[in-house]
């Protein structure tokens, strides 16, 4: 058999899509079919184009693929995506790598022994965050798997000086700040999605190493991939962020996630090819 390809992709406004970030900006008879792909709290949350489902199902049996997500072990346990269940799935942005949907503790350990030794302990975040988020515009505050801190907000009150401000603040203590949505993300700069995915790499022996995402956050994943995607919404299509071997693609909600199935698929087959 030959070496195989691995495809890390992000999961939220990259694969898939809550009701507010489908940007069906198209006429309603000509919208495309849904399928929901998340439930939480017996509610519908999150959508793929049926299409889009059927590309994710013929890539799991072409490639590696790797769901590779910021969401906690929990949030992403609650995704039922179609196609082969996936042997590897990296959860808190490279915090917890996920075997057959276990933690590999010696990973985990690794992760944290990087983090206590390089960067300002969550504890510091997470009390600058009470300090300074003003309660008119803060939803939620909330800790991710003691790995790192978010908040919920009012996008249309949050103060944007405040964002910066806190960008400057974490840069000086080895984290870093990602806005997306109403979260607003403090992670320390060692936890990457890019370090789990060479790690899986590593382990499966791939020849090829494939990526998509939309985030600042997935920013060290595209740069690390041997080729990545990013759709025409996000953070870093706000920056018009680009990169040597990542296509920018013009596609906006919930059909560029059907267009970076289709790259996934087509440079996957052409390498086995």
């Amino acid at each position: 058999m030959s070496a195989p390809v691995l495809v890390a992709s992000d999961l939220d406004r990259t694969l898939i899509y809550s009701s507010a970030a489908l940007a069906l900006t198209m006429p309603d008879p000509r919208a495309p079919r849904l399928l929901c792909v998340e439930v939480h709290e017996s509610k519908p949350l999150s959508y793929m184009t049926e299409t889009a489902a059927a590309l994710l199902s013929d890539l799991g049996d072409a490639a590696v693929f790797v769901p590779t997500t910021t969401r906690t072990r929990k949030q992403y346990q609650r995704i039922n995506l179609p196609g082969p269940a996936p042997t590897y799935a990296i959860c808190a942005n490279g915090g917890h790598l996920l075997v057959d949907g276990v933690t590999d503790a010696d990973w985990h350990a690794r992760v944290q022994a990087r983090l206590a030794a390089e960067c300002a302990p969550l504890e510091e975040v997470r009390q600058h965050l009470f300090d300074t988020a003003d309660p008119a515009w803060v939803r939620k505050h909330r800790i991710a798997e003691d790995l790192f801190a978010y908040l919920v907000v009012e996008r249309e009150l949050l103060p944007e000086e405040w964002v910066k401000e806190l960008a400057v603040w974490a840069e000086n203590r080895g984290w870093t700040v990602s806005l997306q949505g109403r979260k607003i993300y403090a992670v320390p700069k060692p936890l990457t999605k890019s370090a789990a995915m060479r790690e899986v790499a590593r382990r499966t022996g791939a020849v090829l190493t494939l990526a998509a995402g939309d985030s600042l956050l997935d920013a060290d994943l595209l740069l690390a991939a041997d080729q990545g995607w990013r759709p025409g919404h996000g953070e870093l299509a706000d920056e018009a962020w680009t990169a040597p071997a990542v296509v920018a693609l013009p596609e906006r909600g919930v059909l560029a996630g059907e267009r970076i199935l289709r790259e996934f698929l087509r440079t996957t087959r052409a390498t086995a090819g």
